[in-house]
């Protein structure tokens, strides 16, 4: 019987440590890799990352990575992206130019306006406003506080896919959910015990895939 595993895609740019640290607290094996069998053969994958948009695509592509992650989206296997995982899955990023994305998710990543006259980027603790129930929610309630480090927030096209809402100046999508896909913008693996609880509902997932 094979075992099983979720990999967390490395490919230069990711707080990997806190991610695959939170992960193993919930789930035995995890495996940090840039293999692309390794990613292939995973019963779940988990897209972490930190830093510009556009050096992780170039890292992404350059590392033949890009096509795995989306090829493993499309084979319906379970997929979580944090952070800069969520914001490469849509179209396009308008970070320091306009760059292309996955166009998993139709829409694009925009950076807060200066007319909300807040410090960017968003650094700390602020509530998300559940709008769409989710398996990945489970047990989360309305208006919990989750950590959040951006400056650039995605706005997708179909309204539908948000599963959570914060407002930091401007409301925006810090989650999304549709098929198997859950993305967040905050940190689950920095929001103690809401975000241990997000992992844990995400690893139930992949135990029933």
């Amino acid at each position: 019987m094979k075992k099983k595993y979720i990999a967390v895609v490395d490919y230069g740019m990711g707080n990997l440590m806190s991610v695959s640290k939170a992960l193993a607290s919930v789930y035995p094996d995890v495996r940090v890799t840039s293999s692309k069998s390794v990613i292939n053969s995973a019963d779940a994958v988990v897209l972490p990352g930190v830093g510009a948009f556009e050096d992780a695509v170039k890292h992404l592509n350059k590392k033949g990575i890009s096509r795995i992650i989306k090829s493993n989206i499309d084979s319906g296997k379970p997929f979580l992206g944090i952070c800069l995982g969520l914001q490469l899955l849509f179209t396009r990023s308008e970070e320091n130019g306009t760059f292309e994305g996955f166009d998993v998710i139709k829409g694009t990543v925009k950076k807060f306006p200066a007319k909300i006259k807040l410090k960017v980027p968003q650094i700390g603790w602020n509530k998300i406003f559940i709008k769409q129930k989710s398996p990945m929610l489970k047990g989360i309630k309305d208006g919990s506080f989750v950590y959040f480090v951006h400056s650039y927030y995605g706005v997708p096209e179909d309204k539908s896919i948000i599963s959570t809402e914060t407002v930091y100046g401007v409301k925006f999508a810090s989650s999304v959910c549709f098929d198997n896909v859950f993305a967040s913008q905050f940190h689950p693996e920095k929001s103690q015990r809401v975000g241990l609880k997000i992992l844990e509902n995400f690893v139930e997932l992949t135990k029933c895939s």
